[in-house]
C-alpha cells in the first residue's frame, strides 16, 4: 500500500493510511489488547462492603474542614470535586500556609490503582484516606483528636451508627477512614470517548486522535500507562534514559526509596493514571510543568529517549484528551451543625 499525492489527506489520516499495520481496525485490536474500559460502577473494596449509609457519611467526612486541626481544610481542599479531583496548584496549601512537597494527584479513578500517594506509601484508599488527617503540613491533627472531634458534633454519632450497625462504639478512626474510601472508590469517570472505542465504536475517537494512539503504542508509552487507568499499576524511575532538569525532578525528592529504604528505588515513582489528565496541570511530582505538550516531550526524551516533534506529541496530546470521561456528579451534603461542646478550632 502506499499514498498517493494527488490524494488531499490530513497528516492523521496519512499516518494511518500510510502504515498497513496500523490500519483502523488493527489498532483498535492493538488497543484492545493494552488497554481495558472503565466498569460503569465502582469496584468493591476488600472487607469493607459498600452501603448508601457508609458512601453518604464518607461524603460528608470528605467535606467536612472541621476534620482538620484549623477547621479550614478538608479533603475537598486539595481534591476538589468539579475540577479534576485536583487543586490545580503546583503543591497544595496546608496548615498553617505550608505548601506540601509533591503535586496532589487525582482522587478520581484512584481505586484503580496499585498503590496510593506517589511513592505508594498507602496501600489502598483506607491507608490514603488517613494520611492526610494526621500529617502536620496538611491537616495537622490526631487520630485521638478526629474522634474527639466527631464525637463534640451530636449529629455524627446517629450516621455512624447507622454506617456500621451492631459496633459497641462506631465513631473510630478506622471507620472514617473506612467511610472515606468508599465515597473516594465511588469517583469515577466512565465513558470517555476511548472508553467508547475500546467498546468497538470507531468513531469514538478522530483520525487525529487514532494517529495520537498509534505513537503513544508505538513509542513506547504503552508499556507502563496501560490497563483501565492508562497508568497506575506500577512503578518507575524518573529518568530511565535522561534524568530531566533539577526543577522538574528535584535531587532531594528520592521518591520511593523514603518508602523502602532501597538503592534500586532512587527516583522511582508510581506512574500516574493518565485518565482526565488534560485536567489535572500541572504535572509530574514535582509540580512544575504546565504544559501537557512540554510534559509527552520530557517523558519522551527522560523514559523512552526518544525526541518527539511538536506534531508528533501535539498528537499524543490530542489522544490524551479522549481519556476525558463523564465527571462525578455529587451534591454537596449538609453538615451536622457544632455543639457547644464541639472542640474549636486550633489555629
Amino acid at each position: 500500500m502506499f499514498c498517493r499525492a494527488k490524494v488531499r489527506l490530513s497528516a492523521a489520516m496519512v499516518l494511518l493510511a500510510c502504515a498497513p499495520a496500523w490500519s483502523q481496525s488493527a489498532l483498535m485490536k492493538q488497543a484492545q489488547g493494552l488497554f481495558k474500559p472503565l466498569p460503569d460502577t465502582p469496584p468493591a473494596l476488600p472487607g469493607n462492603p459498600a452501603t448508601p449509609a457508609k458512601i453518604e457519611l464518607g461524603k460528608m467526612l470528605y467535606f467536612d474542614p472541621r476534620l482538620s486541626e484549623s477547621h479550614a481544610i478538608s479533603c475537598n481542599s486539595c481534591h476538589i470535586i468539579g475540577m479534576g479531583g485536583v487543586d490545580l496548584q503546583g503543591t497544595s496549601l496546608g496548615h498553617r500556609w505550608q505548601h506540601g512537597g509533591r503535586n496532589a494527584p487525582t482522587v478520581y479513578n484512584a481505586v484503580f490503582g496499585v498503590a496510593q500517594f506517589w511513592d505508594g506509601r498507602a496501600k489502598d484508599l483506607e491507608q490514603q484516606a488517613g494520611g492526610p488527617l494526621v500529617n502536620p503540613v496538611e491537616m495537622d491533627t490526631t487520630e485521638a483528636h478526629v474522634v474527639e472531634q466527631l464525637k463534640g458534633i451530636p449529629g455524627y454519632a446517629p450516621r455512624f451508627a447507622q454506617a456500621f450497625p451492631g459496633a459497641r462504639d462506631a465513631v473510630t478512626f478506622d471507620n472514617v477512614r473506612r467511610a472515606i474510601a468508599l465515597f473516594e472508590a465511588t469517583l469515577i469517570t466512565p465513558n470517555a470517548p476511548f472508553d467508547r472505542y475500546l467498546k468497538g465504536d470507531e468513531r469514538a475517537l478522530d483520525a487525529d486522535q487514532k494517529a495520537g494512539l498509534a505513537l503513544f503504542i508505538n513509542k513506547g508509552c504503552a508499556a507502563c500507562h496501560s490497563g483501565v487507568n492508562v497508568g497506575g499499576q506500577m512503578y518507575a524511575p524518573f529518568g530511565v534514559v535522561e534524568r530531566p532538569g533539577a526543577e522538574v525532578l528535584p535531587p532531594g525528592d528520592t521518591g520511593r526509596f523514603a518508602v523502602t529504604k532501597t538503592a534500586s528505588d532512587e527516583y522511582v515513582f508510581r506512574v500516574p493514571s493518565l485518565r482526565n489528565v488534560t485536567l489535572t496541570p500541572p504535572y509530574f511530582h514535582s509540580g512544575k510543568v504546565w504544559s501537557l505538550h512540554q510534559a509527552v516531550g520530557i517523558m519522551g526524551s527522560s523514559q523512552l529517549g526518544a525526541k518527539l516533534s511538536d506534531d508528533e506529541a501535539a498528537k499524543v496530546v490530542h489522544f490524551l484528551a479522549a481519556l476525558a470521561g463523564d465527571q462525578p456528579k455529587v451534591t454537596l451534603p449538609v453538615l451536622p451543625p457544632s455543639g457547644a461542646n464541639t472542640p474549636r478550632p486550633r489555629p
